[in-house]
């Protein structure tokens, strides 16, 4: 009887277990055989997959302060000098802010600039005079980092400026022959977007009109709120209450999107500001001779050791 019992018991025992393993089988052949979910599904799309993907290496030592949401400050150059240049490179600045909307310079003379300053402490950074394939191609060849790109007004020239300073999947950058590869590396071509830096400038009633869907284009890292063409375009002055409107429609829409708000360095006390253009070699001098002749930026002169000719100065 007992015999029997265990017999019967085995039956049963190996019976439930050929269930459980058919329903596992058809579970696992049902879930081959669906679509991978998106992203709005809970599934590893897109935002998961790049996630899965090794850091890239960051050598855009501006960029990397961006993403840790630290202050980031340039200085404008105007002049072809690579002397000048270097000095402003070479001062403290995190990036150079290299102005060729509002000067003669050429894509030779910033060529030149940049390479008889590699390995500064300033990422090169250029605003380019329009949002334009052959502007953006140039800057980028010669070893631009960053692209700043004036007076965006529509969706439109904000997909254009982040789809030419980008290379394939992200952009229509082209790969060709420029000294990016000499100044950054032999990889650059693997790393170049992650560390690329697309600042556009709002400067109009209608850029602010439209900041919302600028906003939402994907790739851009900073807004700037543009002081001057504010008041140029709007006929109104700073804190006055039309202008004063401006500045906070951008403020509060590129905020709101997770972009960094950029302005001039004057504005470094206004909240939420953390990348700022500082003055150009004119004003820089200004002060520096100032400084120069009264041995601080407001005191009296002070007894020091003389420089000694042929010899790198030291930065104070």
């Amino acid at each position: 009887m007992r015999a029997r019992d265990s017999l019967s018991l085995i039956a049963i025992c190996a019976a439930l277990c050929s269930v459980v393993l058919l329903i596992f089988l058809a579970q696992a052949e049902g879930r081959a055989q669906q679509p991978p979910r998106t992203a709005s599904e809970g599934g590893p799309y897109k935002n998961d997959l790049q996630q899965q993907k090794a850091p890239a290496r960051i050598f855009n030592t501006a960029k990397q302060k961006l993403r840790e949401g630290k202050m980031v400050v340039g200085a404008t150059v105007f002049s072809p000098d690579p002397n000048i240049y270097c000095a402003v490179a070479n001062a403290g600045y995190d990036y150079t802010w290299i102005e060729m909307q509002h000067s003669p310079l050429t894509f030779e003379d910033v060529a030149k600039m940049i390479w008889a300053c590699r390995g500064s402490s300033a990422m090169p950074f250029i605003r380019v005079p329009d949002a334009t394939e052959s502007d953006i191609q140039k800057a980028t060849d010669i070893g631009a980092v960053g692209i700043i790109v004036p007076t965006v007004d529509t969706v439109e020239k904000a997909q254009a400026a982040v789809k030419w300073s980008k290379y394939p999947p992200e952009g229509r950058r082209s790969q060709g022959n420029g000294q990016y590869g000499a100044l950054w590396g032999s990889d650059y071509r693997q790393v170049a977007n992650d560390n690329m830096v697309v600042v556009i400038m709002i400067e109009t009633p209608i850029g602010v009109e439209n900041a919302e869907k600028i906003a939402s284009v994907p790739g851009i890292d900073v807004i700037f709120a543009a002081s001057t063409d504010l008041g140029n375009f709007s006929g109104h002055r700073q804190g006055e209450r039309e202008y004063e409107a401006l500045v906070t429609r951008i403020h509060d829409v590129t905020l709101q999107h997770g972009i960094r708000l950029g302005g001039p360095q004057a504005w470094k006390g206004r909240a939420g500001f953390t990348f700022f253009q500082a003055p150009g070699e004119p004003e820089l001098i200004r002060a520096g001779a100032r400084v120069n002749l009264t041995g601080n930026a407001g005191g009296e002169g002070k007894p020091g050791v003389a420089p000694v000719e042929g010899e790198k100065p030291p930065l104070q």
